[in-house]
């Protein structure tokens, strides 16, 4: 795996052990080895609040008016010692650190260090200002049914939601530092008891081996701990919606939340699981099971409909109804192009309206996209750069790429096209019949935390094929998907006057 811990040298671990010395008890040493650690960094203060006294802490990290009123305030009848000073001080979180690294890291979470002159350990109160923005509605995973709450760039907040929808102590969370350089903090979520032991230790001993400059959100680190990074197709999910993360570690799934994202980590998943959405748990099976198969017959039309009519047009005419030849060849009459440069030339096209339309401000990239949209397509047509047919054929691949509730997974399908595109164009169906079997090949090799991407169907489950193309009744979802072998596989007994 990529970005592998390496072993360190002799002369890093002697700084290591060097780094963990004890806290100097003179001030003048303690000052001029924090001022070294920091290289006078602007925002790094230090006051000396009297002659033994000091108060150090990073200006932009900390709350100045609780600086003032609860430590500087509290400070200012005279202190003769570090534990008279933590009886004085009004903060919630003070603690006696005795090395410099547990110092440094004090001070970069926003506490206020301080030292006395002659003690070899310091006080540390934690003061560090808030800057989150306030709980909002799901953007790019909304629904009409169910709880309308997403993730927020704040680790704590977003591990306070997950906790209001699970209230139990079998929620467990272990916490990692990563980055050598952010020191970012991950969580890692999953339910005692029902969780896979072995999937844990998988997960824990990937974000234990990454050593890597910084993670900054977890897209980076889903690519670092996935088991195939090389893969087009994603083997974790993203998601911004509480409930889902929830609804999924009730199945014996893992999640993992990066301090600074608003998404969560959920693993092992399959390939059916990109084309889930969370209110199919809030509506009727009936339209619930109608949606999911809506989803995957849109991603066919998505990959395949553009490759199969260059295909028809370049090598297949035969398969081509009689009734549509006389119009498709009126609108191909003007085209001087080939099928796969007028094809190429359009998906082009809407790939860069696409693109514009995400990079540009909301409103104006919405008026770009469909004023865009009909001026370049109207103009095309005139001009005899391509025909209605292909117009109608690229419009319904872009639209059904949209229906994938997943970004990632939309993504895919995007790029997807490109190659069998080609593949068409060059041999036809039997060229799109081979990069179809490459596709399926490389998915049957995929996994997921070791667990079969492409499950149930291989290795085939029949029992539970029905609830993973079918959202069956609640009644027949008594039993958890077997792909994160949870240890117990009962959610409740199917009949209620059944005792567990």
């Amino acid at each position: 795996m990529f970005f592998k811990r390496k072993d360190q040298p002799k002369d890093n671990t002697d700084q290591s052990a060097q780094n963990q010395a004890d806290i100097p008890a003179a001030k003048d040493a303690f000052l001029a080895e924090m001022k070294g650690r920091f290289s006078n960094s602007a925002d790094f203060i230090i006051k000396e609040l009297s002659p033994e006294l000091s108060l150090l802490y990073i200006e932009t990290l900390i709350e100045t008016t609780m600086l003032n009123e609860n430590i500087i305030g509290a400070l200012c009848e005279p202190v003769r010692s570090l534990d008279q000073a933590l009886e004085q001080i009004d903060s919630g979180s003070k603690n006696k650190l005795d090395s410099l690294d547990k110092t440094i890291d004090a001070l970069l979470e926003g506490s206020a260090i301080i030292h006395f002159d002659g003690i070899p350990s310091v006080l540390s109160a934690n003061i560090k200002t808030t800057v989150d923005r306030s709980l909002n509605k799901p953007e790019n995973e909304s629904q009409v049914l169910g709880p309308q709450l997403a993730f927020i760039e704040s680790l704590n907040t977003n591990l306070s939601l997950i906790r209001r929808y699970l209230v139990n102590p079998a929620l467990k969370v272990e916490t990692f530092q990563l980055g050598v350089r952010t020191r970012s903090k991950v969580s890692l979520l999953f339910l005692e008891g029902i969780a896979d032991d072995g999937m844990i230790a998988t997960v824990r001993q990937r974000i234990n081996d990454i050593q890597i400059d910084g993670i900054l959100d977890s897209s980076i680190l889903l690519q670092l701990i996935e088991d195939n990074t090389l893969s087009i197709f994603p083997q974790m999910v993203l998601t911004e919606r509480p409930d889902r993360t929830c609804s999924l570690l009730l199945e014996g799934k893992l999640a993992i939340l990066t301090e600074g994202s608003s998404q969560a980590i959920i693993c092992p998943v399959n390939f059916v699981e990109f084309f889930k959405s969370m209110e199919d748990q809030n509506v009727r099976w009936h339209i619930a099971t109608f949606l999911r198969l809506l989803r995957l017959f849109a991603m066919q039309i998505s990959i395949f409909f553009t490759a199969i009519y260059v295909a028809s047009l370049t090598f297949h005419y035969e398969i081509i109804p009689q009734p549509l030849l006389v119009p498709l060849s009126e609108s191909r009459s003007k085209v001087p192009f080939p099928p796969i440069f007028e094809a190429l030339l359009l998906e082009f096209t809407i790939e860069l309206l696409r693109e514009a339309g995400a990079r540009l401000p909301t409103k104006v990239g919405q008026t770009m996209g469909i004023v865009g949209g009909i001026v370049v397509g109207t103009a095309a047509v005139q001009a005899g750069f391509t025909s209605n047919i292909l117009i109608i054929i690229i419009a319904l691949s872009a639209l059904a790429s949209f229906t994938t509730p997943s970004y990632m997974m939309g993504n895919v399908i995007r790029i997807l096209r490109f190659p069998l595109i080609f593949l068409a164009g060059f041999w036809g169906f039997y060229g799109l019949s081979l990069g179809f079997a490459f596709i399926v090949i490389h998915l049957v090799r995929q996994s997921s935390l070791g667990s079969p991407y492409l499950a149930p169907f291989y290795p085939p489950r029949f029992s539970y094929w029905l609830d993973s193309i079918i959202r069956m009744p609640l009644p027949f979802t008594n039993t958890r998907p077997y792909q994160s072998r949870p240890k117990d596989m009962v959610r409740y007994p199917r009949d209620p006057d059944q005792n567990e």
